[in-house]
């Protein structure tokens, strides 16, 4: 497994090993003690979520405070999307930042974001199927969102050639200003 950094450090890039010839190809999904090491902590998974996503379908930002703040492990496994994390801690150094990455069924790259940072993706392929590991339960009563399009954040989201389709509650969601964050 390889372990990248991002410009958010507890955000983390993950690339499985991936073995492949003629036939195709395996790789080891997910490992709990390499996973602890890289991420220096002992993370519990609880849930396994699925979302499958036509192009241009905008999901997020979304985050969940305590007590049932959620950590992701996301990964795509058909299609393409682009994933974004912010940093929504307002006693981080990096409060209000963003890190974009592409993940795909091609590059098969995870992404870690931890608690404390609100996630989204924008699906690029056709369709695509989103999986992601949650370190607590979805607790509608703890649920957060910020908008996808705030000017404070400026995500640069790619171009799908189709307008941005978001839940209504997405389209909704507050500005980063305005939301109930982390300390």
């Amino acid at each position: 497994m390889k372990i990248t950094t991002t410009s958010l450090p507890e955000v983390l890039i993950i690339e499985p090993k991936v073995f492949g010839d003629a036939r195709g190809f395996f790789t080891e999904s997910w490992n709990e003690a390499s996973f602890n090491k890289a991420v220096g902590s002992e993370v519990r998974f609880v849930q396994d979520n699925h979302s499958r996503s036509a192009r241009g379908v905008l999901r997020g930002l979304h985050f969940q405070l305590p007590p049932h703040t959620q950590g992701k492990l996301v990964r795509v496994v058909s299609g393409a999307v682009f994933d974004v994390a912010v940093d929504i801690r307002r006693s981080s150094p990096n409060f209000g930042r963003w890190e974009g990455v592409e993940l795909s069924a091609e590059n098969q790259r995870q992404l870690w974001v931890p608690p404390g940072f609100a996630h989204g993706f924008l699906v690029l392929s056709e369709t695509a199927d989103f999986l992601y590991k949650t370190t607590d339960y979805y607790a509608p009563q703890c649920e957060g969102a910020v908008r996808w399009d705030d000017p404070a954040i400026g995500i640069e989201w790619p171009d799908t050639g189709v307008p941005a389709l978001l839940a209504d509650k997405d389209a909704r969601a507050a500005l980063l200003a305005e939301a109930r964050l982390f300390d």
